[in-house]
């Protein structure tokens, strides 16, 4: 990955906001920072016909895969401008900041999932390999229906061709789960199980039979997340679940609300794979009699926006993967001013001391996890509370940090403390709230989508389990 040696933040361009001067001092560790992933245009109305030009955008619902030709994600057919093309959008990457459109992996809607749905198009596709052989699972079925079906097609090649291997699983207009969303997992003792669930009677896993890739057992499943009402403010969708195994722990991504206005995403853990999963606060995701309901599952990532720049809403329905060492999350969201547009999103995941998933402000570009000199920290920044309370776009707020560790802001006063590598502590008393808050939150050299920069960001949690993001508005120098 190229990435300049000379893009080094300018620790006095930053304390120059603040009327002070800084360096980084002598022996000091200098941040690499991400060099440009280049331009992106919003609704180019160009391209809207134009498959082989479809790098990022009509991207929805995307499933990502790490192969030896690179990474590839397939996606729910959709279009801006247009009746989409029937059969999984297909894309592969080198560096998973460029994309490249490769096609459909099926020429339509299988003969069988057509005649059970009625589907017009295919949704929510995940792909997996087992022994030599790609598994591609699909959804099949039309809005607001039960009538759905999850079906399968395998490949010797991820590029295909691929044969179709008829159902899954089914349900029926009368049952009260839906057959969409799958996501194949398999756990920490070798057995391989599918989640998947969206909207009606939440979100369920099944044991497959790893040979056939279907289930081995009768029925539907566990239960292990739902919301009611049944209604677009009571969805919960998009199941996704990776195991960590540092923390030997399981943990279930899904989405909440609706697909077009306010999605976001939740998380909860476990430490077997069929649940309980809990949120940070030991709340269960199958708890439907909460009240509020948006409070259960720490919510990581919802609308959002920077200052005067466009945000983003609606991003949700996502997968996440590992590589190596590394976790990334890839979903899709809407730009702000049309929602009609889906942008592919991927970003680097990091985790607290006490292991949970926290989201990088910004778009992957190529960024590291390193550590941080402290002169660099001080400054004007943006911050972003991602507020289980709130649907839709957050606005950001301001943050001043001080050279001598005191903070101050629209929220309130107080205090910063770093711990010498990348981790600080942000102590405030909040005074739409009048009470004493604290978060704390991770450092990262990364590259600002919005203003076309090099930037430091941050992402954590309070006390309560709230995201906070921060992306300081100072610029770097190159």
């Amino acid at each position: 990955m190229n990435i300049s040696k000379k893009a080094v933040l300018s620790g006095m361009s930053l304390l120059m906001i603040l009327g002070a001067v800084g360096c980084t001092g002598k022996g000091a560790p200098q941040p690499i920072f991400p060099d440009s992933p280049g331009e992106m245009a919003m609704y180019d109305t160009s391209i809207l016909h134009a498959e082989e030009k479809w790098t990022v955008n009509n991207a929805h619902d995307p499933g990502i895969i790490k192969t030896e030709d690179g990474y590839y994600i397939f996606s729910t057919d959709v279009k801006v401008g247009g009746e989409p093309q029937p059969g999984v959008m297909v894309r592969k990457s080198q560096d998973l900041i460029r994309w490249q459109w490769v096609g459909y992996a099926l020429p339509g809607i299988p003969e069988e999932a057509g005649a059970w749905s009625g589907a017009v198009n295919l949704w929510a596709p995940d792909v997996v390999k087992h022994g030599d052989e790609y598994r591609l699972y699909y959804s099949a079925s039309t809005f607001g229906s039960r009538q759905s079906m999850i079906g399968m097609a395998t490949s010797k090649s991820i590029e295909g061709p691929w044969k179709d291997q008829g159902a899954v699983l089914k349900t029926r207009s009368e049952d009260v789960l839906n057959a969409i969303d799958p996501n194949i997992i398999t756990d920490a003792d070798g057995r391989m199980w599918m989640v998947y669930g969206s909207f009606f009677g939440g979100i369920h896993i099944i044991e497959l039979d790893p040979e056939t890739g279907k289930p081995g057992e009768k029925g539907f499943g566990t239960r292990i997340a739902a919301r009611d009402p049944i209604s677009e403010d009571g969805a919960v969708e998009g199941p996704y679940i990776i195991y960590n195994e540092k923390l030997n722990k399981y943990y279930l991504f899904v989405s909440y609300d609706s697909l077009f206005e306010d999605y976001n995403v939740r998380v909860a853990r476990s430490d077997k794979i069929t649940g309980p999963y809990v949120d940070y606060n030991g709340r269960e995701m199958t708890d439907i009699g909460f009240e509020p309901q948006y409070e259960v599952g720490t919510k990581i990532l919802g609308g959002y926006k920077f200052g005067e720049d466009e945000g983003w809403i609606a991003p949700g329905h996502n997968s996440v993967l590992k590589d190596g060492d590394e976790y990334y999350i890839v979903h899709h969201a809407r730009g702000e001013v049309d929602k009609h547009w889906s942008y592919l999103h991927i970003r680097k995941i990091l985790w607290t001391e006490d292991g949970w998933p926290v989201v990088s402000p910004e778009r992957y570009a190529g960024e590291q996890e390193q550590d941080i000199p402290e002169a660099l920290i001080a400054g004007a920044w943006e911050r972003i509370e991602i507020d289980p309370f709130i649907d839709g776009l957050i606005e950001s707020d301001q943050l001043i940090l001080h050279p001598k560790g005191k903070l101050e802001g629209s929220r309130g006063q107080g205090t910063w403390k770093f711990d010498g590598r990348r981790t600080v502590t942000l102590t405030w008393n909040d005074v739409a709230e009048g009470e004493g808050k604290s978060a704390s939150v991770q450092l990262l050299p990364s590259w600002d989508w919005e203003k076309g920069g090099q930037t430091l960001v941050f992402t954590g949690l309070d006390e309560r389990g709230v995201s906070i993001w921060g992306k300081q508005k100072a610029q770097p120098e190159s």
